[in-house]
């Protein structure tokens, strides 16, 4: 099944399908918004007691899908100890950087450079540190925070295929994370450098950030922004951006900077704010 699943999704017109779901989602006529969002929550069990809107409020489903939780729904870990989860989700792999390399899944992986989309010189400052990766299932909060406090120096939205970033897929497609569109976002901080990379997949009909961005989803050339001198700065927990629709977040840290939690592993439900790694540089 999973199989055919995959050989599916070389088969449809990925962005066709996703631009689609784009303008639907986008929709704000009442009958249609309100059947999707209804359908939508019953199905994938969304716990709406935590939105800070009921369900009727939303005027579209991507107002819906991106919405805002309740003041204390996620509260953060000690910050000056911890790097944080910036989403919502389940760890899909997580470990050190060896050979300027990622692991995907069991015998796949993809390096560091074709994940930010920079050059190997710029990629070799990750050596030796670690990456998260977290998947984003459907019911889950889709607003994406900072892992740590950070400036922003630079963004790259990089064009490419919009696969599904489930377990099947991740299991049988080759460097998944960095062929998917995706956005890489660079920070400089107490911690370092260090990147979240928000990863687009099948039918998600875009990317957004809190800071005023060109970038445009579904492009067919890079899109790069240099945010130095700016002073864009954010505080760990602060939300930096949202998916509508799908998606996946991958953290890259320099060597010393960060350790993760000593037993998490693939598989383990995340939740934004919670504790998932050990500050090297308190």
């Amino acid at each position: 099944m999973s199989a055919l699943f995959i050989a599916l999704q070389h088969i449809v017109p990925q962005h066709a399908l996703s631009r689609l779901a784009g303008s639907l989602a986008a929709s704000q006529t009442p009958w249609l918004r309100d059947a999707m969002i209804a359908r939508f929550a019953a199905a994938y069990g969304v716990d709406l007691t935590e939105a800070a809107r009921g369900i009727g409020d939303f005027t579209s489903f991507n107002d819906f899908f991106t919405r805002e939780l309740k003041p204390g729904a996620r509260p953060l870990a000690d910050a000056a100890r911890f790097i944080l989860s910036p989403a919502d989700g389940a760890v899909s792999q997580l470990g050190p950087i060896t050979g300027g390399r990622i692991i995907q899944a069991k015998g796949r992986d993809y390096s560091v450079a074709e994940l930010l989309g920079c050059s190997a010189a710029e990629a070799a400052r990750f050596e030796g540190g670690r990456f998260i990766t977290i998947y984003l299932s459907p019911k889950d909060y889709h607003r994406v925070h900072m892992p740590a406090a950070g400036t922003l120096a630079a963004t790259r939205y990089i064009p490419g295929d919009l696969f599904s970033v489930n377990t099947a897929t991740a299991d049988g497609v080759d460097r998944l994370f960095a062929r998917n569109e995706r956005l890489s976002c660079r920070f400089d901080g107490p911690d370092g450098h260090f990147a979240s990379v928000m990863v687009g997949a099948m039918i998600v009909a875009g990317i957004d950030t809190v800071w005023p961005n060109t970038f445009r989803t579904h492009v067919s050339a890079p899109v790069d922004e240099d945010f130095a001198g700016q002073a864009r700065t954010f505080a760990a927990g602060d939300e930096m951006g949202r998916f509508y629709l799908g998606s996946t977040v991958v953290l890259v840290f320099e060597p010393g900077k960060a350790e993760w939690r000593e037993g998490l592993k693939a598989g383990d439900p995340l939740r934004m704010g919670e504790a998932i790694g050990q500050r090297l540089t308190v």
